[in-house]
């Protein structure tokens, strides 16, 4: 059985967007995004919600200004998409598909059957497979700055207890943390 990661860029106090909505302080420069990259090559299934893949989606058809971002970029649309959305229609990515609802049950069948890794983004959709017990590796990049509100990163009313499986820390500042979590 493969492994389902959730990981997200917060601010230090946990969130993935200010209260505007806002995330350009979350852009995390170029060892950061080349060490994601590395993260990233072996997924081989993203799950989004449709927010996260209305964002996600730029991938498809920009490849950004460097090398870490072409590379990037190489790796998104190498890779097979679901989306879990009541309200999208049609997907405007390559290797992507719409599914309604998230169950337990899909998950677990995508986990037995994937060859590669899976990784569930977008705070309501990871939020809910968390609560489930579906995540198995939460890989958290802070970012050096407060927002003091807006949408949290992990979700309310969960408690977990998580083995530490990684840190790395970054010249600008960014921290990498990597957690097992247990029953």
């Amino acid at each position: 059985m493969t492994k389902l990661t959730y990981t997200a860029i917060a601010s230090l106090d946990g969130f993935i967007e200010d209260e505007h909505g806002k995330f350009g302080w979350a852009f995390p420069g170029p060892d950061v995004h080349a060490f994601v990259n590395r993260l990233e090559r072996p997924v081989g299934l993203y799950l989004y919600g449709r927010r996260m893949y209305e964002t996600m989606v730029f991938w498809e058809t920009q490849s950004g200004k460097s090398a870490v971002t072409r590379e990037y970029a190489q790796i998104w649309r190498a890779a097979d998409k679901i989306v879990f959305s009541r309200t999208l229609q049609e997907a405007s990515s390559a290797r992507t598909r719409i599914e309604r609802d998230l169950t337990v049950d899909a998950i677990g069948r995508l986990k037995e059957s994937s060859p590669t890794e899976l990784s569930i983004a977008g705070a309501e959709l990871g939020g809910q497979a968390i609560t489930a017990g579906l995540v198995d590796e939460l890989r958290l990049l802070l970012a050096p700055v407060i927002v003091g509100a807006g949408k949290p990163a992990l979700p309310a009313g969960i408690h977990s207890k998580l083995q530490l499986n990684d840190t790395r820390t970054f010249a600008n500042g960014f921290v990498y943390l990597s957690y097992r979590l247990q029953a």
